[in-house]
């Protein structure tokens, strides 16, 4: 245990020795890293209740403190802050293609880095904390599905419950997810492109330069149309959307001969946000975030999206960047994804999952929850999230016409009106 003090904040890390596979406490073992956060001049406050973060992704690493979202100010004037790293991210034992590469069944091994897991996993460092005390939990997008799960799994491990953009469907299959997902990625673009009218045109070029030309990236790898593409994934957020904007105004330069390029600036931009080199699990695992009840997503995004004209670039209509979707040709083209491409296979393709949600438990909930769902949630859809409120005892939610999907990163007033609603 290490605590350092930096910019009017207490930091103590913690690092837990937990089992891989819960079931088999005596299995393999592996290491979940928290580091607790108080405001400075509160650290002696044995009173002080804990409120755990769990992050979006899957596969994200907590926030950093000295990048710290709007909620974490606003949490710490009466919190304790534990900010968990996922199994799997951060400090918590990393995997990835570096440390996966001598594994002998790497899809086995992460068939243990979702939800119940995780759950699992802050249920033990809650007892290492503070015993049998429970405390607040805040899930924002997929840390919101982990507090579903937390709430079917251990809700006697929580005095409260704050989900912001983060409600998922129970019971759908990830074909209803990414069929629903697919229609907000369509108005996300109209919404993007009625307000950089130019863009669309700076975008179409971008495409059809790249068709018809081998361009690298300066890390080395090859940038396709559709990878391109998956530029549409800045669209859900406040904080990124401007700044797909500022970077296609950059794409191009002259080059030689008089010959239009692709400026290295831009193609560094493009580079930090489509590769998955510092969040695999992402890729990885995201479909089997929805995976239960005996079926396979079979690569859910990848073959829904055959319903949608609108995302082939070859077809000559208006070009659409595509959102929040996992392809197989992402694990051939993304340094970082290939290695662990047949385990993301035989992961798409199993169908034994266990159950995430107990329906019942959370009909019968008695944990204080509040959630908040954003009407242009471009990552969660709203009808999907507020069937999922319906069935859960106690669950009034908030829907925000104002928000995006980074909401209560973005303005302290969400982590508000949800502490209102559960006091």
């Amino acid at each position: 245990m290490t605590t350092y003090r930096h910019n009017g904040l207490v930091c103590t890390d913690h690092t837990l020795d937990v089992p891989l596979d819960h079931t088999r406490p005596d299995g393999p073992r592996i290491d979940v890293f928290a580091r607790e956060v108080v405001a400075e001049g509160l650290e002696g406050r044995r009173d002080l209740p804990r409120l755990l973060w769990l992050q979006g992704g899957p596969g994200g690493r907590a926030e950093r403190p000295n990048a710290a979202g709007a909620w974490l100010r606003r949490a710490l004037k009466e919190y304790r802050v534990v900010l968990l790293d996922q199994r799997g991210t951060g400090r918590s034992t990393p995997a990835d293609r570096t440390t996966l590469a001598g594994h002998p069944d790497p899809a086995a091994y992460l068939a243990h880095f979702r939800a119940d897991s995780i759950v699992r996993d802050a249920e033990l460092l809650r007892r290492h904390l503070q015993g049998d005390r429970p405390w607040t939990v805040l899930g924002q997008s997929f840390g919101g599905f982990c507090t579903l799960t937390y709430l079917s799994l251990a809700p006697e491990g929580l005095d409260r419950a704050l989900i912001t953009g983060g409600l998922p469907t129970l019971t759908g299959h990830a074909d209803d997810v990414y069929r629903a997902a697919y229609r907000r990625t369509i108005d996300a673009n109209s919404r993007y492109f009625a307000r950089y009218p130019r863009d669309r045109e700076l975008a179409a070029r971008v495409a059809d330069h790249l068709a018809e030309h081998d361009v690298r990236m300066p890390s080395g790898e090859r940038l396709s149309v559709r990878r391109f593409q998956s530029l549409g994934i800045s669209f859900g957020t406040s904080a990124a959307i401007d700044s797909l904007h500022y970077l296609l105004e950059c794409a191009f330069v002259t080059g030689a001969g008089g010959r239009p390029a692709l400026s290295d600036p831009f193609l560094r931009g493009v580079d930090a946000v489509v590769s998955l080199a510092p969040r695999p699990l992402y890729g990885v695992l995201h479909e089997s975030i929805y995976a239960q009840g005996g079926r396979a997503t079979a690569w859910s995004a990848h073959r829904i999206r055959e319903e949608f004209p609108e995302f082939d670039a070859e077809k000559g209509g208006p070009l659409h960047l595509t959102g929040e979707m996992m392809y197989p040709w992402m694990f051939d083209e993304d340094p970082a994804l290939v290695p662990l491409k047949t385990a993301a296979d035989t992961l798409a393709h199993r169908t034994d999952w266990p159950a995430l949600y107990d329906l019942d438990r959370l009909a019968a909930n008695e944990v204080p929850v509040a959630a908040a769902v954003y009407r242009d949630d471009m990552f969660v859809d709203r009808e999907q999230a507020l069937h999922t409120a319906s069935l859960v005892r106690g669950l009034d939610p908030w829907v925000s016409d104002t928000h995006l999907h980074d909401g209560v990163k973005a303005d302290p007033a969400v982590l508000d009106r949800l502490l209102g609603m559960t006091a």
